[in-house]
């Protein structure tokens, strides 16, 4: 009888450093298991060589399942491994480079005419609803750094007519939760200070309601900074109503992209 005799040779791990795009490859070499038919003495070959050539070929393909298997970490990589082709880009936003600024800018979003503010550099608007939009500001900056304007909620006070300005000033008891003679009403969310590439930002969410509007409020985000003497000032907003439908994704990436040289 033909009998099969395995052996098992181990390759040891390469040590070899490796580049960015190797960084997810599998680093477990496989296990090669070699078989080779023996002999034995006093068995009929004929009756039992097909039985054995059919043992060696079950132990290699077992073998290869075993050599080929990748570590759980690896196999959840396996698009940084290029299995399955290079990764795909980030198609829903566009960088943008100004004069001492750069940001991400959703990509249906198209440039607007309208300017808005003083210093205003950059606006974009989605093309089906010109409430949500970016714009960036550039002024003189009456301060050394951001942190000199006060707290974040002092900073909004001198910049308030980034959130707009009550039109009508005459008398009213509007409904919807407005004090008397106000027909709009502003509330601040969220405030915090971060500190990016060394330089000090605020970041200020707020949300504001008008007795006349129908998107039930717009949510505003603003962040600036101070650089070389400039204001910096980065401002993104969308009506309540789009902002949980998927606006607020759009908006908030916008202003946390915002970076000043």
């Amino acid at each position: 009888m033909a009998s099969t005799a395995c052996f098992l040779h181990h390759h040891a791990p390469s040590t070899a450093a490796r580049t960015p795009s190797q960084r997810f490859a599998p680093s477990v070499k496989p296990t090669q298991l070699v078989c080779r038919a023996q002999k034995q003495a006093g068995v009929d070959e004929d009756n039992n060589v097909a039985v054995s050539r059919r043992l060696a070929l079950t132990v290699l393909v077992g073998a290869a399942a075993v050599g080929s298997r990748v570590a759980p970490a690896d196999a959840a990589y396996g698009e940084a491994a290029n299995v399955f082709g290079k990764p795909k880009k980030n198609t829903e936003f566009m960088p943008y480079s100004g004069d001492g600024f750069k940001l991400l800018i959703p990509a249906k979003w198209n440039p607007s005419k309208e300017v808005e503010y003083p210093g205003q550099v950059l606006r974009y608007e989605d093309n089906f609803d010109t409430t949500s939009n970016v714009a960036v500001m550039v002024t003189p900056a009456a301060k050394s750094k951001i942190t000199e304007y006060g707290s974040p909620e002092e900073f909004l006070a001198q910049v308030d007519y980034l959130l707009g300005k009550q039109a009508y000033f005459g008398k009213t008891d509007s409904e919807g939760g407005f004090d008397s003679d106000a027909v709009a009403t502003a509330n601040i969310l969220e405030t915090s200070t971060p500190v990016v590439d060394g330089k000090q930002y605020y970041f200020i969410s707020v949300l504001t309601r008008t007795a006349d509007g129908d998107e039930g409020g717009k949510h505003q985000i603003i962040t600036a900074t101070v650089s070389d003497g400039k204001l910096y000032i980065c401002k993104a907003q969308a009506g309540d109503k789009r902002w949980f439908k998927g606006a607020r994704k759009f908006v908030e990436s916008a202003v946390n992209s915002f970076n000043v040289a």
